[in-house]
């Protein structure tokens, strides 16, 4: 009886050693193999944010998986960057069954690179409201298809949770911090996660009050941290990567673009994969900042910007 009891104890121990390693390696990136490999013994929260429709979510999706539509995490449609409040993303997460311990995987469809920053911000969203085990799955449903890995269009019915959002600043830049860095109050790197012409004022977003960037800012388009497909580079290459470009934990770096998309991927890569310390989010970036009429860098003359409007019309 000793030695079963001693044996029982034994494999107990060596399950919990397995499950606490398991969740150690757990993110930010997570694959399909790995995915694969963990769900059955870290049983994890798998959200799927893409649309509900035959086209999305109702069209095939990994067994398990409950769904929350990326645009429950983002705001309306004058200004999509903006925070949803506390208590409807307690009431959306609650929902879902999401929990502060439980190993959570945010799913995207993995159509290209931009397409990753609706995972990055939700990502984003879940670890500032207090989600501690987190991943990503790296290229998305079409990467866990490419895989021969299966998908049911029978949904699960999610188990709500306790769960209460108490949203962190710790990754949040909002727009005072912003203007005290552009008033030279604060030091930190505006980093501007646009393509080029975005950010040289030669093009702007269709909610944006004018084209430009914020002042004194430097720009790294968010699809550098790909290798021309929609899975992201790993922890090594982003870090060289990051170190190449000379950002480091030394300055503050505030991720912006138009919406709060594309930054979220500059904001993962640095935050989450390249280790940076002090990596922030502004969530409202150029559409709300220039819509509230703060300075701004790089806004083209009157003629130039009529000129952008009417290229962008036709």
């Amino acid at each position: 009886m000793r030695l079963l009891v001693a044996a029982t104890a034994a494999a107990l121990t060596l399950q919990g050693a397995a499950f606490a390693q398991d969740q150690a390696d757990f993110g930010p990136l997570i694959s399909v193999e790995r995915l694969s490999a963990v769900q059955s013994t870290l049983d994890p929260l798998v959200i799927d944010i893409r649309a509900p429709g035959e086209n999305g979510f109702g069209g095939g999706h990994i067994e398990g998986a409950v769904n929350a539509p990326y645009g429950l995490f983002r705001g309306p449609s004058d200004n999509p960057g903006q925070l949803v409040p506390e208590e409807v993303l307690t009431e959306v997460l609650s929902g879902i069954g999401v929990t502060a311990d439980r190993p959570t995987v945010v799913v995207y469809q993995g159509a290209n690179e931009t397409d990753f920053g609706a995972a990055a911000r939700v990502y984003w969203t879940l670890k500032s409201s207090g989600v501690s085990t987190l991943a990503i799955l790296n290229g998305g449903v079409n990467a866990w298809t490419a895989a021969g890995e299966p998908l049911t269009t029978q949904a699960a019915q999610p188990v709500p949770s306790d769960f209460t959002v108490t949203f962190s600043e710790q990754w949040l830049a909002t727009t005072d911090d912003v203007r005290a860095v552009v008033a030279g109050d604060e030091e930190a790197l505006l980093l501007d996660a646009r393509p080029e012409e975005f950010w040289s004022g030669k093009t702007a977003h269709a909610a944006a009050a004018k084209p430009g960037t914020l002042p004194q800012s430097q720009y790294f388009t968010h699809s550098g941290w790909f290798d021309g497909g929609p899975a992201i580079v790993d922890a090594d290459a982003a870090r060289a990567l990051a170190a190449e470009k000379g950002y480091t934990s030394e300055t503050e770096i505030v991720s912006f673009c138009n919406t709060g998309h594309w930054a979220a991927t500059n904001w993962f890569a640095l935050s989450e994969l390249a280790g940076i310390e002090n990596v922030k989010l502004y969530p409202e970036s150029m559409v709300g900042w220039s819509n509230a009429g703060y300075d701004m860098a790089n806004v083209p003359g009157l003629l130039q910007n009529l000129w952008s409007q009417i290229k962008g019309v036709f």
